[in-house]
């Protein structure tokens, strides 16, 4: 299977991403977007990102935005900070109005879920896909605890208050797995999974959720930082290790030199960094 499904950035996010990388700009968020041709105004970048079942916005292939307002701060926060900053050396988390975005000690160690029984035959594949992506981060840091909440499958979805977060199935064509942030409000915290997972070659299932499982615990992509040298997202994070081109979070196909996701040394660093050892 061609590699390239894997998380595929949103034809708005990807746009925009590259206009701003291409035209070298450095506008402020008021700055009109129409002044450089290049660059796409809201209106186009809005409906061009892929909106999925849930309502919510995908960017960078598989992070979730709730709904047009954030959408909207989003797409200024690009026109803010596309100069990106060099000579950055020190997994980076995702921030919030200067804030990491994060869960607390105690939810942290208590991150519940449940995998929906809409998947079928693939149910008890899920859960022990889910169970080895959880591992990874559970064995780097004892402050991680991924808790699965089998009693809560048949009714897995967001609205399940029994539980932090669900695990369902998606059908699309727009990426593999979709995940979200600590940030994000109780109506989006699901994990979605596409039947293409089966199907993503030298990326297991296991470390593709862990990929997701990152996100969940707010870590960004790694290739954002200036070092990689493309797929640039915005400069919303903080770092938290030296950057790490191998890393679980660094899409391969954004000059990662990881072919199968694995879970390095820097990833452990990383969590270590923001939850304790």
């Amino acid at each position: 299977m061609s590699t390239s499904r894997f998380k595929r950035f949103s034809l708005g996010a990807a746009c925009l991403s590259a206009a701003f990388t291409a035209a070298a700009v450095s506008a402020s968020a008021e700055t009109a977007p129409s002044t450089t041709s290049s660059v796409p105004s809201y209106s186009q970048f809005e409906a061009s990102t892929y909106r999925d079942v849930d309502g919510a916005y995908v960017v960078n292939g598989d992070e979730a935005i709730a709904n047009k307002t954030k959408l909207k701060l989003y797409y200024q926060s690009m026109l803010g900070t596309t100069k990106q900053k060099s000579g950055t050396t020190d997994l980076i988390v995702n921030r919030v109005n200067g804030v990491d975005d994060k869960w607390s000690s105690t939810q942290v160690r208590n991150l519940t879920y449940c995998v929906s029984t809409k998947f079928g035959t693939r149910q008890a594949d899920i859960v022990n896909a889910m169970a080895q992506g959880a591992a990874l981060w559970e064995s780097a840091s004892s402050a991680v605890n991924f808790v699965y909440v089998s009693s809560q499958n048949s009714n897995c979805t967001v609205s399940n208050s029994n539980v932090v977060f669900s695990v369902e199935p998606v059908q699309t064509t727009q990426y593999i797995a979709r995940a979200f942030f600590p940030s994000s409000p109780k109506s989006q915290r699901n994990v979605l999974v596409d039947d293409s997972i089966w199907t993503s070659g030298s990326w297991t299932p296991g470390n593709v959720l862990g990929h997701e499982l990152g996100h969940v615990l707010g870590f960004r992509h790694e290739h954002t930082r200036p070092e990689s040298g493309t797929c640039f997202e915005d400069n919303n994070w903080r770092p938290l290790t030296a950057y790490d081109s191998a890393s679980i979070m660094h899409y391969p196909q954004c000059n990662g030199t990881s072919s199968n996701l694995s879970f390095q040394a820097s990833d452990a660093t990383g969590v270590r960094a923001l939850y304790g050892s």
